[in-house]
């Protein structure tokens, strides 16, 4: 039996999605930057999907950029924004993604702006009493940025909560929303946000495509410079096919997102209950009462502990992760799990869903582990 629980790190791609994208390359193949016919088709196809991103989050279509994946949107955000308005204070939290983390790095260094870092509790929720005290006593530009849903362990912010905190200071305020896009319903004029980013491989669409939610009076200077696509901010003939379909699973999702959700915290909240009952000594990581839903962190007790734990779920046919997909397959402590002083001598497993799953395979994972 094979079983996929890793969609934290990419989720199968949707039918419909996979019939559009064949569609696509099959009839639509002009230069969405030529002014024929077979031109001004692809470009339509690109606009519809802009105008589709952009009804799900009641923003303008203007606002949305696409790009090649969440990783590069936030790259895009965090250099551009540094520059085009002069940041001298760059805040982030401890555990965010290594693509906002190590970015951060750079810029400091890069521009000789000064980084911030907000601690975490032992359930992964920001310090926002820290934020507030740190702001309030910087001065000069200031840019804020925290992940929406951490991708480890799937603790959540309030995104209006810390837009309305960046506000009062007058801080631009950019959240790395990868994991909750599409998966939660947010309206951007609802909440003080600048920037937010996505990436369709995490809500069943393919890889190689996402964007950047911009604000209108926060525009970014030019990412990438060239034949001026994308308005400008990042040139290069758009991939097509791709963002017909980030427009169609982004629409898919959300159009679903309430069945799905009801159907993925059915299948967490079943497997957590027999972990419970078949796993003595386990525990979770994360705050339970403000998490995301499709990702359960399970910390197993010491003697669970052995480098070939994740290898040997594997040859069972079952895919997980032991953090996060996008460590080059390290198993050593993550900067998340050291935020959140997890104890060394336990290991863990993130089991992350999609309504792809069933309790059946889930009864199979606790049949697995006893014999382990």
């Amino acid at each position: 039996m094979n079983i996929y629980f890793d969609n934290a790190a990419t989720t199968p791609l949707d039918h419909e999605v996979i019939e559009l994208m064949y569609e696509t390359s099959k009839n639509i193949f002009g230069n969405p930057s030529s002014i024929h016919s077979f031109g001004r088709k692809s470009r339509a196809e690109i606009e519809k999907s802009r105008k589709t991103i952009a009804k799900y989050l009641n923003a303008s279509p203007l606002d949305i950029v696409f790009t090649s994946c969440g990783t590069e949107s936030n790259n895009m955000i965090l250099n551009c924004s540094i520059k085009r308005y002069d940041i001298q204070h760059l805040i982030i939290s401890e555990f965010e993604h290594k693509c906002v983390l190590d970015t951060a790095k750079v810029i400091a260094e890069k521009f000789a702006i000064q980084l911030h870092t907000i601690s975490v509790n032992e359930k992964g929720n920001v310090n926002l009493a820290e934020l507030e005290e740190v702001l309030s006593k910087l001065e000069g530009n200031k840019l804020v940025s925290i992940m929406h849903a951490n991708n480890e362990i799937g603790t959540m912010i309030d995104l209006k909560q810390v837009g309305d905190i960046c506000k009062k200071y007058d801080a631009k305020f950019h959240s790395d929303t990868v994991q909750t896009m599409a998966h939660f319903p947010i309206d951007v004029k609802a909440i003080n946000v600048n920037y937010l980013s996505g990436s369709a491989h995490k809500f069943h669409g393919p890889k190689g495509v996402g964007f950047v939610y911009m604000r209108g009076d926060s525009n970014l200077d030019a990412f990438i410079n060239g034949g001026g696509q994308e308005r400008s901010y990042r040139s290069g003939t758009e991939n097509l096919i791709s963002i017909v379909a980030i427009g169609k699973a982004f629409e898919l999702a959300n159009i679903n997102m309430e069945s799905r959700k009801d159907h993925i915290i059915e299948i967490k909240n079943y497997l957590e209950k027999r972990l419970i009952e078949e796993i003595e000594g386990i525990s979770f990581n994360g705050d339970p009462e403000n998490s995301l839903f499709t990702v359960l962190s399970c910390s197993f007790p010491p003697r669970y502990t052995s480098d070939m734990f994740l290898f040997n779920l594997d040859l069972s046919g079952i895919a997980c992760s032991g953090g996060s997909a996008c460590s080059s397959g390290a198993q050593k402590a993550s900067h998340v799990l050291k935020a959140i002083n997890h104890q060394e001598d336990r290991q863990t497993i993130r089991f992350s869903f999609s309504h792809f799953n069933t309790k059946k395979e889930a009864d199979y994972l606790i049949e697995v582990l006893k014999k382990m």
